[in-house]
């Protein structure tokens, strides 16, 4: 079976596909950053912050949600800075607050939410499998 320069392509795409995850959410994780970068330094070092938290305390597994989320992050600010909205308009007397209110808007996409649903099922089965007798 012959194969061309097009099939070694789509092969070798699929392959790095399966090591690294899709290409296609990388584009857009490079774009958000070039994006970020042109932020006036003040909203870009807010955006850092943000994002920082985000990583660390948002629990995001899934990738897409993940850059969603920041993609969003970046319109916010971005809109913010050609508005001249002050930074502290923008997320309020409490960082932490909004961070946390912002994150809730992208909830199905954090691990807990999987574990919580794992966890019930598994309560579940339990349950089915004593054959819902109590003790």
């Amino acid at each position: 079976m012959a194969t061309g320069p097009i099939e070694q392509k789509r092969r070798f795409r699929q392959y790095l596909e399966m090591v690294t995850g899709p290409i296609e959410g990388k584009r857009r994780w490079w774009a958000y950053k070039a994006r970020t970068k042109q932020l006036p330094a003040n909203y870009r070092t807010a955006v850092e912050a943000l994002e920082r938290y985000l990583m660390h305390f948002g629990s995001i597994s899934k990738g897409d949600i993940l850059v969603s989320m920041l993609e969003d992050l970046a319109d916010l600010f971005e809109q913010s800075a050609a508005a001249g909205t002050p930074i502290r308009a923008v997320v309020g007397e409490d960082p932490v607050e909004f961070a946390e209110a912002f994150l809730q808007n992208y909830a199905e996409g954090q691990w807990i939410n999987k574990e919580r649903a794992r966890l019930t099922d598994a309560i579940e089965r339990a349950e089915e499998a004593d054959g819902g007798t109590q003790a």
